[in-house]
């Protein structure tokens, strides 16, 4: 791969910082680094074992995949192949917090769209609430998922309605756009509608340490995203231009979703958030409310009256819960079995 990395990685939609002010202008743009996870060797090494205790106490394993009920964080759950579990209509919620990038959670296209094709076949699953906590992340990864969201309600017929928590910004938003209804907090930093690209400069601070770079390129602008020099006029404009492009997509996006003319979306999308309240006003949102709220409308919009909730999420996050868990000190043996019991249902431990 060339040193660039392909600078269409490098653009993401321009995300909302947290805890600023709001209306507030939206930078993390170019990537976010985790932070170093520490070694759990040892704690996979302890699973294993108390694992082959649970399996001959417990007697009874699946190997399915997941779609845990909301009825605590190790409370009871059903794997999305057992139908049997749901005898009667329901409301699936699918979380997307954090970064949107292509990391296989459900804050991922390729997460996503499992767990919408699980609800579209399973006929008990009547809607679908998207709770969103993120304040963006990258173009594409954006546009796959209100894709995704956009296809899903056309193909199933099964209406989708967004819970807004803290933050729905940038690429977030405009995945939320494309549900039939947005509840969002007063106090939500929504919107942020607007496309970033950063390429860093380095060459100043190379020339005070003394370092030189020479790169043999095919092409005059082949090293124009490295950091070793600072742009050309003409390559300024290039990109300019590429970050115009990708930004009239999402105001299109929105557009579309929203029901709104593009020149109103248009003189919105100033890269800064709304509140809430002021989001309801201009268009962006629907109404103040809950996840409840949002629940509940879903279930209107579906026509059903009498339901249950189940949280839709990826079998991989209990087993990290589980992790997560043993790693404190102070961990009891009940917790560790609630955890194990988990596992047990939603198909984190395969056989």
């Amino acid at each position: 791969m060339s040193q660039d990395n392909n600078w269409q990685q490098q653009v993401w939609q321009q995300p909302a910082a947290p805890q600023q002010p709001i209306p507030q202008s939206a930078p993390y743009g170019y990537a976010v680094q985790q932070p170093p996870k520490k070694s759990r060797g040892w704690i996979v090494a302890l699973v294993a074992v108390v694992l082959v205790f649970a399996l001959l106490a417990l007697g009874m394993w699946s190997c399915t995949s997941v779609m845990s009920s909301s009825f605590g964080s190790f409370g009871a759950s059903a794997a999305t192949d057992d139908v049997d579990y749901l005898t009667g209509d329901a409301v699936g919620v699918i979380d997307i917090d954090g970064t949107i990038q292509y990391d296989g959670t459900t804050s991922s296209p390729e997460g996503l769209k499992a767990q919408l094709d699980r609800a579209e076949k399973n006929s008990h699953i009547k809607a679908i609430v998207l709770r969103v906590n993120s304040g963006g992340g990258t173009a594409t990864a954006g546009e796959e998922m209100a894709d995704y969201v956009r296809e899903f309600s056309e193909r199933s017929g099964k209406p989708v309605v967004v819970s807004s928590a803290s933050m729905n910004a940038s690429a977030a938003y405009e995945i939320s756009s494309q549900a039939d209804y947005i509840y969002t907090a007063k106090t939500t930093a929504i919107g942020a509608i607007g496309t970033a690209m950063q390429i860093t400069d380095l060459s100043g601070l190379m020339e005070k340490l003394g370092i030189s770079v020479d790169n043999v390129t095919s092409a005059d602008s082949k090293d124009s995203s490295y950091g070793t020099r600072p742009l050309t006029d003409e390559e300024r404009a290039y990109y300019q231009d590429q970050v115009d492009q990708i930004n009239e997509t999402f105001i299109q996006t929105v557009a579309e979703g929203r029901d709104m003319s593009v020149e109103d979306v248009r003189a919105l999308a100033t890269g800064l958030t709304f509140t809430g309240m002021t989001a309801v006003e201009n268009g962006l949102a629907d109404e103040i409310g809950t996840k409840d709220d949002a629940v509940a409308k879903a279930a209107e919009l579906a026509n059903t009256t009498h339901y249950t909730t189940v949280t839709l999420q990826d079998s991989s996050s209990s087993l990290s819960s589980l992790l997560d868990l043993m790693s404190e000190s102070n961990v009891s043996t009940d917790d560790i079995a609630r955890a194990l019991k988990e596992l047990d249902n939603d198909g984190s431990i395969a056989q």
